[in-house]
């Protein structure tokens, strides 16, 4: 099967005159189930629907936009697989060098806010023509939203795009249906009563059992409000439970239908069956968002982890969809068949890898409850912890003839894990799937902060560190825990940053990247950054809004680095921990030679000082590294 046409000459040698729907992209156009360009239009093409694929366009060249002509049914528009800010912008808010879904890496193939310019383009050049929006960009923007790079509420993206219909969450079902209505001649203004759709309107008059919002209005005035409506939102992103969610804005409303359907497992084994060429198009040179994935396998959707800092609930819900064993191990043959397969299947996951049925027996029928998580603070008395099905499915994989290795990178939920009696799959994933490191997310250590995060306390993680070092010891393994960590979460402030930085001097661990927490669309966490509200309780959270703070709070967890010094000590200062700066053993930086106050007595002794910092810094560093790993915890 041929890659779908990225031209109008393509268009033509594939048979075609003019297309159904003409699927515009900010992502360059690789055809792999990992992508969602790719998984829409297959789905698509399944149905007998034919699609043109218009990847990256130049948007200031009206010409890109209207080489294939007006398509029968209309225009579909994604920003890409990752939000077009996340992705063009660090956490301080810096433009970054590198755009790993363009070809070599090319930064600025795709304008700020695709799915807002593209659609207002079309909307221009095609005014009668339907313009759908979808994927994580609009699915997290489907309603007012605070905008940390703007740092200001938008309003939904429907309307600041002036889109005839919004498709959110995962949407192969959705597409086909708004597809076949379009195809029966509905129009895209009837297009409303599909699941997983916003639509505008109006008036209300022919809708009944709903929930109003306050107005866009309300909630950019009052931050108490925006809390409120917020937490209104994430209690109605189940498919089941949720009721249908109305925001008013001057003139119009914008009205969000319940979520979609969770696929399942036919549905999903369906849509990973689609005969993807699982690479980029031949018109590029090397596309390196295919390099983690190309020999990947996506098990499962959803979560029910619920992190407060991340969007996965808000766009796939907590309630896992899977794939049968045989779907996967069809998908991992054909890997193996691939020429530059070399024997390793990267990965068999998802959002969280250890996910491979719903959290209770309830969720497929009633759906996940409103008011109560499934693993936080402790794991629900319903909670049902079986890794069975999963291990069986690495079993056969690994087992494959040219597999020599399946690794799970995707993550574990490490409590999860704990929470199962049966030590079978803690076992197996220790003597057959990590490459020398498992990642795990503890997050932090402090247990204001992590009740922030909904992460479980730092003594579970403790327990599961000393149970990995147990089992590596039992199969005569070497392997090592890598922590993902974060600075500057809602919650934490100084003190519990430099709880953190104890923590990581008692086990002699330096993390080579720190995470910042970064605000975006359609997270708890981003909630709170912007109010200083946690919108479940409406509770004051503390906030660290500065560079300086956040600075000193990332520093703190690289306290070793001799570059850092400045930024730990005005921490340490101005957290009156003072008592940490010496050459005691629990003192996580030294005196300065010759320093009085805040300043060097001289630059000679500031360039001696900095020396003997930076070689007290590395011996320790190195002492420490090779004592912390034995406790099978590492840098990566």
């Amino acid at each position: 099967m041929a890659f779908l046409p990225t031209t109008r000459e393509e268009m033509l040698e594939q048979g075609f005159e003019s297309v159904d729907f003409v699927y515009v992209s900010g992502d360059a156009y690789v055809d792999h189930p990992s992508f969602g360009c790719a998984i829409i239009t297959r789905t698509l093409q399944a149905y007998g629907y034919s699609c043109a694929i218009l990847p990256q366009p130049d948007w200031h060249n009206d010409e890109e936009f209207t080489q294939f002509g007006e398509p029968r049914l209309g225009f579909l528009v994604s920003a890409g697989n990752i939000d077009s800010m996340v992705n063009h912008y660090s956490v301080n808010k810096r433009r970054r060098d590198k755009d790993s879904y363009s070809d070599e890496g090319v930064m600025g193939k795709r304008p700020d806010r695709p799915t807002i310019v593209y659609t207002q383009i079309l909307k221009r050049l095609f005014p009668h023509k339907p313009v759908l929006i979808g994927g994580i960009e609009a699915s997290l923007r489907r309603l007012s939203h605070y905008d940390y790079w703007d740092d200001k509420v938008r309003r939904s993206i429907l309307i600041d795009s002036q889109a005839d219909l919004l498709m959110y969450g995962m949407g192969e079902n959705t597409i086909i249906e708004v597809a076949d209505a379009l195809n029966s001649g509905l129009r895209a203004e009837d297009l409303c009563y599909i699941r997983g759709t916003c639509w505008k309107t109006k008036a209300l008059e022919y809708l009944s059992d709903y929930v109003l919002l306050p107005s866009y209005e309300a909630v950019c005035a009052d931050k108490h409000t925006y809390a409120k409506s917020f937490h209104i939102q994430h209690e109605n992103i189940d498919a089941i439970a949720a009721s249908v969610l109305v925001e008013p804005y001057d003139g119009w409303y914008v009205v969000q239908n319940q979520p979609p359907l969770p696929l399942t497992q036919e549905e999903m084994d369906f849509t990973y069956s689609l005969p993807y060429e699982r690479t980029y198009h031949p018109r590029y040179t090397y596309i390196p968002a295919i390099e983690e994935v190309q020999f990947s396998i996506v098990s499962n959707r959803g979560c029910f982890g619920s992190c407060a800092f991340c969007a996965i609930t808000h766009h796939q819900g907590r309630v896992i969809s899977t794939r049968s064993r045989d779907s996967i191990v069809d998908e991992a043959k054909r890997i193996t068949e691939m020429p530059n397969f070399k024997g390793y299947i990267h990965d068999v996951g998802g959002p969280t890898a250890n996910f491979s049925r719903e959290a209770c027996d309830k969720q497929r029928e009633y759906g996940a409850c409103k008011n109560r998580e499934c693993l936080f603070p402790k794991g629900c008395a319903n909670l049902k912890v079986d890794h069975s099905r999963y291990l069986e499915i690495l079993r056969t994989v690994r087992a494959l003839p040219r597999v020599k290795k399946v690794f799970i990178r995707s993550g574990i939920r490490y409590d999860y894990l704990m929470y199962d009696k049966n030590d079978e799959f803690f076992d197996e994933l220790v003597q057959h799937h990590i490459s020398g490191q498992l990642k795990v997310a503890p997050e932090h250590i402090n247990a204001a902060v992590l009740d922030k995060m909904g992460k479980p306390r730092k003594e579970l993680y403790l327990k599961f560190v000393d149970k990995f070092k147990q089992k590596n010891e039992q199969f005569n393994r070497n392997q090592f825990i890598v922590p993902y960590l974060m600075s500057s979460h809602p919650g934490s402030d100084l003190q519990a940053a430099i709880e953190l930085a104890c923590y990581l001097k008692k086990i002699h661990y330096t993390p080579k990247q720190v995470q910042d927490f970064y605000p975006t669309p359609g997270t708890p966490a981003t909630c709170m950054y912007y109010t200083g509200l946690d919108p479940k309780t409406m509770r004051p959270v503390y906030v660290a809004r500065t560079y300086e703070e956040k600075a000193m709070q990332r520093a703190l967890m690289q306290f070793t680095y001799p570059q850092n010094y400045d930024l730990v000590y005005k921490a340490l200062k101005t957290a009156g921990r003072m008592d940490l700066v010496g050459n005691s053993p629990k003192c996580l930086i030294p005196y300065r030679k010759g320093h009085t106050g805040n300043k060097f007595a001289g630059g000679r002794q500031k360039e001696q000082h900095r020396k003997s910092y930076a070689n007290k810094a590395s011996k320790p560093q190195r002492r420490g590294q090779a004592a912390h790993e034995n406790t099978f915890v590492r840098c990566s």
